[in-house]
């Protein structure tokens, strides 16, 4: 926790019992010849009761915007690692920039994601695999929370993707990503989480930045 600038406590709003938690970092990079900002969440933890409600997901984008606006010029990105795909497709599912991406490649932000691991995880990186690798001891997901099905691969390439790109994702091994924070971006989530809220809202709670 020392390490990082801000957590977000998720809390049941109705009880104000803790569910959960994130924890964010914000990094001063370079990227090429520019001077930009990169936000690293680092590990959430839900109580499964709460899976699929997107209060955390509001309040880390009011931080984001936060973020943005103290140097609206400078270019910013959001900074995640995923040991399974729901992470991955947090990050493929709303981006309009980012990678790793199935449908192109962007040499730019994979610089990036050199940058970053090399000065969070410089021992466990390997740059040649794109893949952060903490070893044997390090947690792993759970075969029923995060298992991938042949169903899954045919139906949803970004699905695919991941595992093609982390086929040592059950051991816990790590994928980078990185995806920019644009004020399309910005400008478009809100409807976008909108249109999902409308279509299923699961439980109520609340996100707390704690900074």
């Amino acid at each position: 926790m020392a390490e990082k600038n801000g957590v977000f406590l998720v809390e049941d709003r109705s009880t104000k019992r803790v569910v959960g938690f994130s924890t964010m970092k914000t990094l001063d990079m370079r990227n090429g010849d520019k001077r930009v900002k990169g936000v690293f969440s680092g590990d959430t933890i839900i109580e499964k009761e709460y899976w699929g409600n997107k209060a955390l997901h509001v309040a880390f984008f009011l931080r984001m915007i936060r973020e943005k606006l103290r140097h609206p010029f400078r270019p910013m990105f959001w900074l995640l690692i995923s040991k399974g795909y729901k992470t991955y497709l947090l990050m493929a599912n709303n981006f309009h920039n980012y990678y790793p991406n199935p449908d192109r490649h962007c040499e730019k932000l994979e610089g990036l994601v050199d940058n970053y691991c090399e000065l969070l995880f410089q021992p466990y990186y390997c740059p040649e695999n794109k893949l952060l690798d903490f070893g044997g001891g390090y947690t792993h997901l759970k075969s029923d929370v995060a298992q991938i099905t042949d169903e899954m691969r045919a139906r949803n390439e970004k699905i695919h993707f991941f595992e093609k790109r982390n086929p040592s994702w059950e051991r816990g091994t790590e994928l980078p990503c990185v995806g920019e924070v644009s004020y399309s971006l910005i400008l478009h989530y809100p409807f976008s989480l909108w249109r999902k809220l409308r279509r299923k809202t699961r439980g109520t709670m609340t996100a707390i930045p704690a900074k």
